[in-house]
């Protein structure tokens, strides 16, 4: 067996490489991304032949990697948490189709936001669909349960949420390697109408979900993920999910004097939790995200007995890490390094050199003109224009929400009413919003802001590049109000007054700041010299 140093995140794909798998289908978002970008760049996943292009969005990655698993294949699909809510449509009636070839979806989540507008906890998604999760408490857990997964899917007939969180996302341990796994041949549904879900049909396979629960209980009660290990101190017991297991592990560097459930793969294991409740005065459940676990063990025990999040025993946002979990059972670490009153924190910023400061700058001088101007925001770089010295935009929601929002503001009376998106985000989420605008010749201003890439993220490729004007056009948009600028310094001039001339146009105006990321830009040019 060979053991290599990885990520979460790269454990999770060598071990769907390794597991047989056939293709990932994701969209780029912290802490999500280097899953897909490890299987982009491993030469195992090359010589397989397995797929690895970037998805549209999150939508058209789940649907993708359901039409895989139909045709018999193994099929991963990767997002951030927040991409759970846009695949959350075809995500819920996968769980009504079932699978044919495994399925795992892998969400991950962030806590304390790092990178992201909520910390919403996807394991609420596994448990609304009624399908089983994983939750692994280190990196090679995750490389396991990416490695037998696809198996438990196929064993079960539903897909698999596999839940990490960024911290374990992103750090690195050893982790021990298996035997690859052939791929599996085409094959299709013994039930040829199991996907199709037609009212009459989707009642039989509700039923038939239904059904299946027992057999989910059952493999999460024989999982070997799931533990319980006896303590000689029964005044506590500690459920400890997840992340949440090797926190309690640094806290008692010897050995917790407590009985504990480790919980990584759910449905919750019902038999150990209610040994642990019957032994112990008190439950201390320690998990990453929202109070999920706790809730429930609240519905079934007295509620003073379990404590956590919600009483305070925890805090009840932001990340779990050693430190409030040591103090949560009285312990506190000695305060070893401290933050010299010198250093300042310093917000992030655009790079400098970056397209999106020139057409900012640009932007706010047209505006001064205008008394009420309101410009509506989107996810990506661009989204810093919130901040000093810019100050830019008043509004970061979702993906594709600033042309939407734009446009009911302007359906209000605003004027001018201006949207910034970004290309990435233009084609995953905003097309729609400007197809709606152009229906009704909404009197608004969208600037696709276009550096060729996903850049927040890393530089994947955009599904948009080399599009654009193609799409907008095809979307309705007037040849003459679809106008493109070169944002550079020496260029203010000439995209001021394109500014100011399609915000004084009454009606949908599309502006397209486009330079390439200079970010990518200085990578292109420090690869093309090794080449050399």
């Amino acid at each position: 067996m060979q053991k290599e140093l990885l990520l979460a995140d790269e454990a999770i794909a060598q071990g769907s490489i390794d597991g047989g798998l056939s293709g990932v289908y994701a969209y780029p978002g912290t802490p999500s991304t280097e899953i897909t970008e490890y299987i982009q760049n491993s030469k195992q996943a090359k010589e397989r032949n397995i797929h690895s292009h970037w998805s549209s969005n999150e939508k058209t990655a789940m649907e993708a990697a359901l039409g895989m698993s139909y045709a018999g294949k193994r099929a991963l699909v990767c997002m951030k948490h927040v991409g759970m809510n846009v695949a959350a449509d075809c995500f819920i009636n996968t769980a009504m189709t079932g699978v044919n070839g495994g399925m795992m979806v892998l969400a991950a989540d962030d806590p304390s936001m790092h990178s992201s507008q909520n910390e919403q906890d996807s394991r609420f998604y596994g448990n609304f669909a009624m399908i089983p999760m994983f939750e692994p408490s280190n990196q090679q857990e995750a490389y396991d349960m990416a490695y037998n997964g696809f198996e438990l899917s196929e064993k079960l007939g539903y897909p698999i949420l596999m839940r990490v969180v960024t911290r374990l996302a992103h750090s690195r341990s050893g982790v021990e390697r298996k035997a690859a796994k052939e791929e599996n041949k085409n094959s299709f549904p013994d039930d040829p109408r199991q996907f199709v879900l037609l009212p009459a049909i989707a009642k039989r396979r509700y039923q038939t979900l239904l059904d299946a629960q027992d057999a989910m209980l059952k493999a999460s009660e024989e999982s070997i993920y799931n533990q319980y290990i006896d303590g000689e101190d029964k005044t506590i017991g500690v459920v400890a999910c997840g992340i949440g297991f090797n926190y309690l592990n640094e806290t008692f560097p010897n050995g917790c004097p407590y009985p504990v459930v480790k919980v990584s793969q759910y449905p919750l294991p019902k038999k150990m939790i209610d040994k642990l409740a019957a032994e112990c005065g008190q439950i201390i459940v320690l998990e990453d995200g929202y109070p999920f676990v706790e809730n429930q063990l609240k519905g079934f025990f007295d509620n003073t007995k379990i404590k956590g999040r919600l009483d305070g025993t925890l805090p009840r946002s932001g990340e779990l890490d050693p430190d409030n979990v040591g103090k949560a059972f009285g312990k506190t670490n000695a305060i070893t390094y401290t933050v010299p009153s010198v250093v300042k924190m310093r917000p992030p910023q655009m790079c400098q050199g970056c397209g999106h400061r020139d057409m900012y700058e640009a932007l706010n001088e047209v505006l001064k003109s205008y008394d009420n101007s309101k410009v509506f925001g989107d996810i990506g770089c661009y989204t810093l224009g919130a901040l000093p010295p810019y100050s830019s935009i008043n509004s970061c929601v979702d993906m594709g929400a600033s042309i939407t929002m734009a446009k009911g503001a302007a359906d209000a009376g605003l004027f001018p009413s201006v949207a910034v998106i970004g290309d990435s985000t233009f084609t995953h989420s905003g097309m729609t919003g400007l197809l709606d605008a152009v229906n009704e010749n909404s009197n608004i201003v969208v600037i696709i802001s276009d550096n060729e890439t996903t850049a927040m993220t890393g530089g994947q490729d955009s599904q948009g590049t080399g599009k654009i004007e193609s799409i907008c056009q095809g979307l309705g948009v007037h040849p003459e109000h679809l106008r493109v600028f070169v944002p550079l310094k020496k260029n203010f001039e000439e995209m001021k007054q394109i500014i100011k001339e399609e915000i004084e146009y009454k009606g949908v105006s599309v502006i397209i700041p486009r330079r390439e990321c200079i970010q990518t830009a200085s990578r292109k040019k420090k690869m093309a010299s090794i080449q050399k």
